[in-house]
C-alpha cells in the first residue's frame, strides 16, 4: 500500500467530463486528484476514434477526437491537480467526513467529495459469432489511425453511429468500402446515414458475416446478402463496429444505488452518497440527453455543488472564468 494522500476532490475518470471537472475544480480552488485507469486521457474517444471527427461540441464546426483530447487536457492543465493514469479505482469507503478511494494497484487517495465521470465503465467490444476463434491483424473493433485503411478493401459491420462513421472516414481514402447490417434500418444519425446512401459506400442491409475463411494471402468473408444471396467478400481491413458491453465493475459495491449500468443523481449531480456526484454517461436522471456537451455542462454543475458542500463558506455560484488570472 502507498502512503496516503489527501485531497478536496477526487474524479473518477479521465474522459472529456472528467477533463472539464478537474479544471473547473482547479478554478474553484479545491485540492484535486484525477484517476484513470487508461493509460492515457480522453476516455473512448482517445481509445476507439481519435481520428473522427467530432461535429456537435459547441465552438467547434468539426474537431479530429485526438485534437480535442489535447485541447481539453491544456485546459485542464491550467490548473494544479494530480493526474493518476492505469489506477483504476476498486473501493470507496466513507470515513467520518471523507471518502478513503483504494485502486487496483494499491493507491491510497481521502478525498473531502467525489465525481464519478466513468462513462460506460470497462468496456468489452462485441464480435461476430461467425468468427470466434479467427485471429487476424487487419480484422479490428475500432481504427486509432485512419491511414490504416487507405487503399484497402474495406469491410464494417454494423449499423449505428460508429459503424456509419467509420464508412463515411474510410470513402476518401480506401479502394471500396461496403458496410453490412442485419436489418434495413440503420441506428445512426438520420444525416450521417443519408449522407451514406448519397456516397460511393456499398449498402448489405439486410445482410449478415456467415463465415470468414483464407486463401493466400486473400481473407474472405461469407456474407448473407438477403437481396442476391450469399456472396464471397475479400477484404484488406474489416472493422466490427458492433457496439460494447459495459461493466461499472466495483462500483456496485459503493452504495450508489446503480440501476443497471446508470447512476441515479439528483438535479445537483449528488448520488445517494452524500457529497459524492456523478456525470456524464454513467449518470441517470429524467430527461438525460447522452451528449458530451451535456457532460460538461453536468461537471460544472457537480465541481460547484461540491465546492459548496465541502466549504459552507463557498457560494455554488462561481466568479466569471474572465477574471481567472
Amino acid at each position: 500500500m502507498s502512503a496516503e494522500a489527501s485531497y478536496d476532490i477526487a474524479i473518477i475518470g479521465a474522459g472529456p467530463a472528467g477533463l472539464y471537472a478537474a479544471y473547473y475544480a482547479g478554478f474553484r480552488g479545491l485540492r484535486t486528484v484525477l484517476l484513470d485507469g487508461l493509460p492515457q486521457v480522453g476516455g473512448q474517444i482517445s481509445t476507439m476514434y481519435p481520428e473522427k471527427l467530432i461535429h456537435d461540441v459547441a465552438g467547434f464546426a468539426a474537431v479530429k477526437g485526438a485534437d480535442f483530447v489535447a485541447g481539453l487536457l491544456k485546459q485542464s492543465r491550467r490548473q494544479n491537480y494530480d493526474l493518476k493514469l492505469e489506477e483504476t479505482v476498486s473501493e470507496m469507503v466513507k470515513e467520518g467526513d471523507a471518502y478513503r478511494l483504494t485502486t487496483e494497484s494499491g493507491l491510497l487517495v481521502q478525498a473531502k467529495s467525489a465525481v464519478i465521470a466513468a462513462g460506460l465503465g470497462r468496456c468489452e467490444p462485441r464480435s461476430l459469432p461467425a468468427l470466434n476463434g479467427v485471429s487476424s491483424s487487419n480484422i479490428m473493433h475500432f481504427v486509432p489511425d485512419l491511414s490504416v485503411l487507405n487503399d484497402n478493401d474495406v469491410v464494417i459491420a454494423g449499423g449505428g453511429d460508429s459503424a456509419v462513421d467509420w464508412a463515411l472516414a474510410a470513402e476518401t481514402r480506401a479502394k471500396s468500402v461496403t458496410i453490412i447490417h442485419r436489418r434495413p434500418r440503420f441506428r445512426a444519425h438520420e444525416r450521417s446515414v443519408e449522407e451514406m446512401k448519397n456516397s460511393s459506400i456499398k449498402i448489405i442491409a439486410p445482410g449478415e458475416v456467415l463465415g470468414y475463411r483464407k486463401e493466400g494471402d486473400a481473407e474472405i468473408l461469407t456474407v448473407r446478402d438477403d437481396a442476391i444471396g450469399n456472396i464471397d467478400l475479400p477484404f484488406g481491413k474489416f472493422i466490427m463496429a458492433l457496439g460494447f458491453v459495459s461493466d461499472l465493475g466495483a462500483m456496485g459495491t459503493w452504495g450508489l444505488g446503480i440501476d443497471g449500468f446508470r447512476i441515479p443523481v439528483k438535479p445537483d449531480m449528488e448520488t445517494q452518497l452524500p457529497r459524492v456526484f456523478a456525470i456524464g454517461d454513467v449518470s441517470e436522471y429524467p430527461g438525460k440527453v447522452r451528449l458530451m456537451s451535456v457532460g460538461f455542462g453536468e461537471a460544472a454543475i457537480a465541481v460547484n455543488h461540491a465546492a459548496a458542500a465541502i466549504n459552507p463558506g463557498m457560494s455554488v455560484l462561481p466568479g466569471h472564468s474572465t477574471n481567472e488570472a
